[in-house]
């Protein structure tokens, strides 16, 4: 446009020939021609530059990928990145910032170009808040594809985020992956900031008013922080841990699904380690030149001291069955046959199951979030078996016997009255402990014809002379003299009685 106005000038204003301008400008003389012949000022146009870049053959693949994800949920649609090594799987050699750049424009052009709203940025001090969220992911555990649900805990000063995964949502989940976050974190900010989420609130009321679930603010009240709830739909008002939850997702998460994992407890483990090493990785987002690790030292000598583990268990009742097992989401579980047709207590951990009868724990079993499945402790079916000995030859309880238990058992009931044998054995459990009895089956099997009374034979022995080791390490007295054996004292003796039987006769 500048070299346009200045060839009107000269040719216009100034009456210079086009020979002249063209030794002037270095431009053609057609090209000069050209321009004046336009009546007015107007702005050259020129056809748009075509590149050849190396997405060009990749370009039609890109855009049925994105426009495939724009049929699945926000969690499960690919990263630029993802489809980036998907092109490069393909052969692309080209570099991540043109795939980014065509995912940006296709997208913008899908959406119409809609403006977005505007926010306040927020800045927390030091050990001031936290904020929590849950997050719905999927992984391969135990053989199948869960869906997990994820805990984000993330401190709004030092950025420093912990995360843990749960079958579920409920009372129980929550409050330990709060008391897992405080440990990893060092201590306990001031307040925490929550959406509505019903495990905390039970009912939202107008404005700020909030009915605080029980359970929820005895957990509160034991770690003294404080509880804030963002106004309803208002997910930006917790944007820290809204932002952690999308990119813990690209940083982690896509490594997780990409693995096979035997238990819950094996991919927490690995989360821990994650979370830590991102600790070390980023930048703090205030502090470029410091890492989120660097940060969280000085907060955490602005945390509140970080008190013993809240016992935020969940407790049910249940009525204990004939067979003594008490059922919970669809699953059943073993009691001592002694509780059978009682209620007892079922107080529900994440990773546990507690049966409480009297305020005493009677029973404890590994939690399952399977369907349809019974766990039995054979021990709480000894007293019963004292009785009914017969049941030991097909009782499902009894398939869990420790493999020594088992050889004995397989040997006695070959004979008539193995199983009241077979009993015997195992009433000398809950006296003498399971350790004892399972050596002293051990070593009734090597001597190749155990028995009954063999097995109680060598436990008889093994607990007596442990008691007699015991009784002479505290004997707390020591001889001067070691006693010597005189049987001359015996010999005096008797010629004493001799001679009062003498004077009797006399």
């Amino acid at each position: 446009m500048g070299t346009l106005a200045k060839i009107r000038r000269m040719h216009l204003r100034d009456g210079l020939p086009i020979k002249e301008i063209e030794r002037r400008t270095g431009l053609a003389r057609n090209t000069i021609k050209a321009w004046l012949r336009k009546g007015e000022m107007v702005e050259p146009k020129y056809p748009q530059r075509v590149n050849q870049t190396k997405l060009d053959g990749y370009t039609e693949t890109l855009a049925t990928w994105l426009k495939a994800d724009l049929h699945r949920g926000k969690r499960d649609r690919r990263t630029i990145k993802a489809l980036y090594e998907g092109l490069v799987e393909q052969g692309y050699t080209g570099g991540y910032g043109r795939v980014a750049a065509f995912a940006r424009r296709w997208r913008a052009q899908q959406s119409g170009k809609v403006g977005k709203g505007a926010f306040v940025p927020l800045k927390f001090a030091l050990g001031d808040a936290f904020q929590f969220d849950w997050s719905t992911e999927y992984a391969w555990v135990g053989g199948l594809r869960r869906r997990l649900e994820v805990a984000h805990t993330k401190l709004c000063g030092s950025r420093a985020f912990w995360l843990v995964a749960y079958p579920s949502q409920s009372h129980e989940m929550l409050f330990d992956a709060h008391a897992r976050a405080f440990a990893a974190f060092g201590g306990v900010p001031q307040r925490g900031i929550y959406d509505n989420m019903k495990t905390a609130v039970d009912k939202v009321g107008a404005g700020k008013k909030r009915a605080v679930n029980a359970r929820f603010e005895a957990m509160t009240g034991h770690y003294l922080f404080e509880p804030e709830f963002c106004n309803v739909a208002s997910g930006w008002e917790k944007g820290i841990v809204e932002k952690n939850v999308r990119d813990r997702r690209i940083s982690i998460w896509h490594k997780a699904i990409k693995q096979r994992w035997p238990n819950m407890q094996a991919l927490n483990t690995w989360l821990e380690g994650e979370c830590r090493a991102a600790w070390a990785e980023l930048n703090h987002p205030e502090w470029p030149t410091l890492k989120v690790a660097d940060v969280l030292q000085d907060e955490q000598q602005r945390l509140m001291p970080n008190p013993r583990p809240f016992d935020g268990y969940i407790e049910v009742l249940a009525r204990v069955s004939s067979t003594a097992l008490v059922h919970l989401q669809r699953n059943r579980y073993s009691v001592p046959t002694e509780h059978a047709h009682e209620v007892v207590s079922l107080r529900l951990y994440p990773e546990r199951i507690d049966v409480v009868a009297e305020n005493a724990r009677i029973a404890s079993h590994a939690r399952s979030f399977e369907r349809s499945q019974t766990f039995y402790d054979w021990r709480h079916y000894v007293s019963l078996i004292e009785r009914k000995p017969g049941a030991l030859r097909n009782g499902a309880p009894f398939e869990t016997l420790p493999e020594p238990l088992k050889k004995l058992q397989a040997i006695l009931l070959r004979h008539q009255g193995g199983d009241r044998v077979m009993a015997q054995v195992l009433a000398a459990v809950p006296v003498h402990g399971l350790e004892p009895v399972l050596v002293a089956a051990e070593l009734a099997l090597e001597s190749g014809k155990p028995s009954g009374e063999h097995v109680l034979n060598v436990l008889a022995r093994l607990k007596a002379g442990s008691q007699a080791e015991v009784a002479a390490a505290k004997t707390p007295l020591t001889l001067a003299v070691a006693p010597q054996a005189n049987v001359q004292r015996y010999d005096r003796l008797r010629s004493v009685g001799d001679d009062d039987a003498q004077g009797v006769r006399a």
